[in-house]
């Protein structure tokens, strides 16, 4: 087929190695700030609710709250990408971030800390979507997974330092926790202004119709859902009235959101992305992985310092094994996956791997030898590496370039409900095991179980009588193992969602799954520099500015400024 008989697509000229590092520079830096505050704060949690005299349930929404807001936001993050300016929406999101974490250092009751970890998870959802969204824009999808493993690497680097220096502060007298909050400003700041420097990405002109009704009803929907796992089995029975009333009305808020998504302009999920089977079983593992990789990290920091009463720093130390296991899977993994072309392979090892892990840390108790927690914690690490990243790469390779934010924000999306969901649900098991274990241990001492904290206060174990110190360890070791055996499933789940995903190799361009149109000759055109441009010579077709769906195409593009290039097919 000619470019006569057709309409041409454009496709993008290549960027080479170095441009693309240099755009991605601010970008990379901007979600290590978002990493870095999430897991400060996971391995200082335990200090900061004892602190501010808070409960097992208000330990479990300091994180839920910022997953939940990251997990509203993310599709109308997504949306905006596709419409606006994506360099202005990335520092708009790391603004948020950044007055979020200051106002969060300054919260004097878990209240206020919770109401100021909405704020931040709102400039987080920005930095989750948008860095995904971003990197498809420039990279073809072979080359991805090349920078998907850098993306891989700073979230670890950020995972790794993030405990170890949580640590440091909480256990420095004159800093103290609320430094946890802070820290992460100086590096938002630099991120901004690199940003500004490096990522040059013209403006796209479209109208904006966002869709508000939308997006509220699907908050709605998810935080009664949430409000209803952490408070059942704790303030009510799960059978109970309370219960049906909650899980109605979010079953209710969830159909309305879905009829409103059916007929709106601007869908913030549009709802035909589920006709593709690779974006539907891509959302259902992600779900799964959502759980395994908030979950992990929340409780386990709680685990090694209540349990084994290790100290913050010693605490994030003691994750090492879990964080190494990402960082090595994510970088080396995405090497291969660029060099073959094939990924579906990595998404069945990684389910498999965060499975076994989930069920062998099902085994956890205080007494358990730490060499034996090291590996199951590396197994959950190397399964995470190989399928977080990679999911969203499966959803990227299979769309247009006009709904590149939108699907990557929709498996986002479905990975932070996923945590949301399963950080409430795992820690109302946790504090409803804790008591019965505690309430059993103490009776045998003969004490009420008060004594001991009970499951919905933190205890200080290192203030506690050694009989009743040994109970509550025993208690809150035996609750974790609960906690992670119970997420075992959903690794299976995952493993079963990605076993019927089909493969299908990796492009060698960024407009999305090649049509029959666009198998034609090299002479089609792409946008350099704000012109239209025969890839095939590399001479403009005419000295005009390319309109923003010229050839149905609306990539930006960024720094390049190069001769155009032919692309290898």
């Amino acid at each position: 087929m000619t470019q006569a008989s057709a309409p041409a697509r454009a496709i993008p000229v290549q960027m080479s190695h170095r441009q693309i590092l240099e755009a991605l520079s601010g970008l990379l830096l901007g979600m290590f700030v978002a990493i870095l505050s999430g897991t400060v704060v996971s391995n200082a949690l335990p200090r900061i609710i004892t602190e501010l005299d808070g409960t097992q349930s208000a330990y479990t929404w300091v994180v839920t709250s910022t997953l939940l807001a990251t997990t509203a936001t993310t599709p109308l993050w997504g949306k905006l990408a596709d419409l606006t300016s994506k360099k202005l929406l990335v520092q708009a999101a790391l603004a948020i971030f950044v007055l979020g974490s200051v106002l969060a250092g300054l919260a004097q009751s878990t209240g206020q800390l919770i109401a100021c970890r909405v704020v931040q998870g709102v400039g987080a959802g920005g930095l989750t979507a948008l860095a995904q969204v971003i990197m498809a824009t420039m990279i073809a999808p072979r080359e991805r997974g090349r920078y998907s493993g850098y993306l891989g690497a700073v979230m670890a680097v950020g995972t790794i330092g993030g405990p170890l220096i949580g640590g440091v502060i909480v256990d420095t007298a004159w800093l103290g926790w609320r430094w946890c909050f802070y820290v992460g400003v100086p590096f938002a700041v630099v991120a901004l202004i690199v940003l500004q420097k490096t990522l040059d990405l013209p403006v796209v002109k479209r109208t904006v119709k966002i869709d508000w009704w939308g997006a509220t009803l699907i908050t709605a929907a998810v935080s009664l859902l949430l409000i209803w796992v952490s408070l059942a089995g704790n303030r009510f029975d799960w059978l109970s009235w309370q219960t049906a009333v909650m899980v109605a009305g979010a079953l209710l808020l969830g159909a309305a959101a879905v009829r409103i998504e059916t007929r709106a302009d601007e869908p913030l999920i549009p709802p035909q992305l589920f006709r593709n089977r690779t974006i539907t079983l891509s959302v259902v593992a992600s779900v799964a992985v959502g759980v395994g990789m908030f979950g992990a990290s929340v409780f386990l920091s709680q685990y090694f310092q209540i349990s084994r009463g290790a100290s913050p720093t010693r605490s994030g130390l003691m994750t090492l094994p879990m964080i190494l296991g990402l960082l090595v899977a994510a970088t080396v993994v995405g090497r291969i996956i660029t060099s073959t072309g094939h990924w579906k392979r990595y998404l069945v090892a990684g389910s498999a791997l965060l499975t076994v892990g989930f069920a062998l840390l099902g085994t956890l108790r205080a007494d358990t030898p730490y060499w034996q927690v090291s590996v199951f914690m590396a197994l959950i690490g190397i399964g995470l590496g190989m399928t977080m990243q990679n999911l969203v790469l499966a959803v990227q390779n299979t769309v247009g370039a006009h709904e590149l934010g939108t699907a990557s924000s929709v498996v986002a999306f479905f990975r932070s409900l996923g945590g949301a969901v399963g950080v409430s649900a795992l820690g109302a098991l946790l504090g409803h095991n804790v008591t019965r274990y505690l309430t059993d241990g103490l009776a045998t001492l003969g004490v009420p179980a008060s004594a001991g904290g009970g499951g919905g206060t933190l205890p200080d174990v290192h203030t506690l009588p050694a009989p009743i110190r040994a109970v509550v360890e025993s208690a809150y070791g035996h609750g974790a193992g609960d906690v992670f055996l119970a997420a075992a499933p959903f690794g299976l789940i995952a493993l079963i969602a990605v076993l019927f995903i089909k493969e299908v190799p990796l492009l060698r361009h960024t407009g999305g799954p090649l049509t029959e149109e666009r198998k034609g000759p090299l002479s089609t055109p792409s946008v350099v520099a704000g012109h239209l441009v025969d890839t095939g010579t590399g001479k403009p077709f005419a000295d005009r500015p390319a309109a923003p769906h010229d050839g149905g195409h609306d990539l930006e593009s960024t720094r390049d400024r190069s001769p155009a290039r032919a692309l290898p097919r």
